[in-house]
């Protein structure tokens, strides 16, 4: 382990179409390439896909329990009841509250907040924490955003105390039923729009009140950044309202109009214009910080915030919670490396798991994301408490069900579910040893003859001569990427050096590329401690625009490196 990795060039789209496209649009050919590559053969959605517009929102009465919700909001409005929002630690959860609250302010509503913690109330409705968000004064309803679908019991006992409950939620309903409320609004009830995380929701929730009782002065435009956050932070499909809200919403980041993710935007380092990876490497991971190390109180209350030096403070704030969690991060895995490599091959074969009772629960899932993808292997990174109940948290690999994995081991741990890919696992200490065993087991018995191998799926393969100023221009109408639109990589095959590389920072390579007479440069960052091959290369690459004191430069960032014809 890693495995070597097995390079595969996606097949190229109909010539005849590209051809009828490119004369059409006036776009490049790689860019018309990759939008069909992408599924988007037909000229509506091809257009749709490249020119996204917040006029081609559905009717938000479509989503299912929408009606039931508004009427619901709109009473709470005339009887001037009290309402509580019960949301949830990361930044979908978080951005969801903070959007909710400003649209219940638009009509009289002043609610009151609750985000759980991770360590105390955990993920969800609960009891416990239902009774801590009312502060002795049992509001008149609950809006529970982000959670709430699955949590019969809760919505049971918010019944027997005359509690009214509506559920604006995007997860998984249970098999075993939905709880029962007032309003439950989830997409994944329905098929057309699945796809939404809980910002999305609440959008749409917005919309549709809008709608039917107009707010002088109110326009949800100016939330779309909020929107854009939860999309693409929550890692969820950027397709149809999906890619409108995440590209509207970057666009409205650029001049946001609230003071705390101003302050955010500037202790991050976040340029203009705003792209995806802020989100996603920058923005989110400040926002997630608080409620992975303690609550996430305190990125509602920057969202929120209307004074500009209090939104400084709350930012710096968020800023050092981050640089704290990073530490804990790095620890973390540098520990769980050093007990990976301790393992006997046997034990780290299909399957890798590993625990302590160093580590903060807050840091595990990121930890497993990094090392599944290091290893290519399906992994768990369990923290141990002082009782020796350990939490974990399991990342995968296309082809491995961890849910799968989790159900032949339930006689040996406490409790365990998720998805296919991501999933959490409660263990006592005196039971890692024996999972482990099960989970490898598991994973070897799905596996297939190359599942655990790396794969690096290239999009097109081009010379680099066509990778130059000149396609950014129809490059960045594919944008923004994230899931189901990821970044394209290209292959340029047959490169040679034009000069000795350069080290920057002790850990980054920069290269001087030549092909075919033609030079371009390139990094390769976390490069300097790797094994290259002797030139010729073939590479595999990111481009991009970067900005850099008024100047618009290509960027190429190279993500992997084989000898030529490899």
């Amino acid at each position: 382990m890693p495995s070597k990795t097995k390079w595969i060039v996606e097949p190229e789209p109909d010539p005849a179409l590209v051809r009828e496209f490119v004369n059409e649009f006036g776009l490049s050919e790689i860019v018309v390439r990759l939008a069909i590559q992408r599924g988007f053969s037909g000229r509506e959605e091809f257009i749709n896909f490249l020119y996204p517009r917040l006029k081609d929102l559905s009717d938000p009465f479509k989503l299912h329990g929408i009606a039931a919700a508004v009427e619901r909001i709109l009473r709470a409005a005339d009887d001037k009841e009290s309402v509580v929002l019960f949301g949830d630690y990361d930044v979908d959860g978080v951005s969801s509250v903070a959007l909710l609250t400003r649209i219940l302010q638009g009509y009289g509503i002043e609610p009151r907040s609750f985000l759980p913690t991770r360590l105390k109330e955990g993920y969800g409705l609960s009891t416990d924490g239902l009774e801590k968000s009312f502060e002795g004064n049992p509001p008149d309803l609950v809006i529970a955003a982000d959670c709430g679908t699955n949590s019969r019991e809760e919505a049971i006992y918010l019944k027997e105390q005359g509690i009214d409950l509506i559920i604006l939620d995007h997860h998984e309903p249970s098999p075993e039923g939905v709880a029962e409320c007032d309003a439950l609004v989830n997409p994944k009830l329905g098929d057309d729009y699945h796809y939404l995380c809980t910002g999305g929701v609440v959008f749409k929730v917005g919309h549709a009140l809008l709608k039917t009782r107009a707010v002088p002065g109110m326009d949800l435009k100016d939330f779309l950044d909020f929107v854009a956050l939860a999309t693409i932070a929550d890692i969820v499909p950027l397709v149809e309202e999906n890619r409108i809200f995440a590209r509207k919403g970057l666009i409205q980041l650029d001049r946001t109009i609230h003071p705390g993710l101003s302050a955010l935007k500037s202790v991050a380092n976040v340029g203009t214009p705003a792209k995806s990876l802020d989100v996603s490497h920058k923005l989110g991971p400040r926002l997630n910080a608080s409620g992975r190390l303690d609550t996430a109180k305190a990125s509602l209350d920057l969202l929120l915030c209307d004074d500009q030096v209090l939104a400084k403070t709350c930012a710096e704030d968020l800023d050092l919670q981050n640089k704290e969690r990073q530490e804990l991060e790095y620890r973390t895995r540098e520990e769980a490396e050093q007990m990976i490599q301790a393992l006997s091959p046997d034990q780290r074969s299909y399957g890798i798991v590993v625990g302590s009772r160093g580590w903060h629960p807050g840091v595990v899932g990121i930890v497993a994301s990094r090392i599944s993808k290091f290893y290519h292997r399906p992994t768990f990174i369990i923290a141990i408490d002082e009782d020796g109940l350990g939490k974990g948290s399991g990342r995968s690999v296309p082809g491995i069900s961890l849910v799968e994995a989790l159900n032949a081991s339930r006689d040996i741990i406490e409790a365990g579910g998720g998805h296919e890919m991501a999933a959490g696992v409660t263990v006592m200490e005196d039971n890692i040893d024996a999972f482990r065993e099960r989970f490898d087991a598991q994973v070897k018995e799905q596996a297939t003859s190359d599942s655990l191998t790396p794969k690096l799926h290239i999009d097109s393969v081009v010379s680099l001569a066509e990778v130059k100023m000149e396609l950014l221009d129809s490059y960045e109408l594919l944008h923004p990427f994230g899931a189901a639109n990821p970044q394209p990589l290209f292959m340029t095959k047959n490169v040679e050096m034009g000069g000795d590389p350069r080290i920057i920072k002790e850990k980054h390579m920069k290269f001087q590329l030549y092909q075919d007479g033609v030079l371009r440069d390139a990094i390769y960052f976390n490069s300097a401690d790797l094994d290259l091959p002797n030139p010729p290369w073939d590479i595999a690459f990111n481009i991009d625009r970067n900005e850099f004191r008024g100047l618009s430069q290509l960027s190429i960032t190279i993500q992997a490196v084989r000898k030529a014809g490899g």
